[in-house]
């Protein structure tokens, strides 16, 4: 196994941070996707409440 030049690890390392950022964009993204759809799912059953409608839960 050879020595990586300061050049090459140099690369590496901002590629590995690229991959970490990425990562982190994903996890920020799939979590706001998952509080709205409980805010909207919340929402609606407030709504449905104060229209007088039964609520069922989950099955």
């Amino acid at each position: 196994m050879r020595r990586l030049t300061p050049e090459e690890l140099s690369a590496r390392n901002k590629r590995n941070l690229a991959i970490a950022g990425a990562l982190v964009a994903f996890i920020v993204l799939v979590f706001a996707v998952t509080v709205l759809n409980l805010k909207r799912n919340i929402d609606a059953r407030a709504d449905a409440i104060a229209a007088g409608q039964p609520v069922e839960y989950a099955r």
